[in-house]
């Protein structure tokens, strides 16, 4: 696994890690399985506070990228069965909140296309 933090970034470090692991993960470079360095292990070698390196775990944990196991570590998740529950969730509580606000089907898929176009810029 290859880090690097740039201070010129306007990127957060914690961002940063965040940022570089989860693409690792996407992309296969971290192969599921895969067990991450400690939280202070990976600290020291970035040269970063350990709480830094513990927020970007922590949403990593939280997006489904990576997982801890107890006292035996860290490591690559499952991402795509993760990010598709994720995704799944958030289809649902859309749907429902589509619902609520009596929207119907057509008006409401209507909107999520366009949220869709706006956040892959298309």
């Amino acid at each position: 696994m290859t880090l690097s933090i740039h201070v010129d970034d306007g990127a957060p470090p914690y961002e940063q890690v965040r940022a570089q692991i989860s693409e690792q993960a996407r992309s296969g470079v971290l192969p599921v399985g895969y067990r991450l360095p400690t939280v202070r292990g990976l600290a020291e070698s970035l040269g970063l506070a350990a709480n830094t390196v513990a927020k970007a775990y922590r949403a990593l944990e939280a997006d489904g990228v990576i997982e801890t196991r107890g006292r035996n570590g860290t490591f690559v998740a499952a991402a795509d069965s993760a990010a598709a529950r994720e995704a799944a969730s958030a289809a649902q509580a859309f749907a429902e909140r589509a619902r609520r606000l009596g929207l119907d089907e057509s008006t409401a898929l209507a909107a999520a296309r366009d949220a869709l176009r706006a956040a892959y810029g298309k």
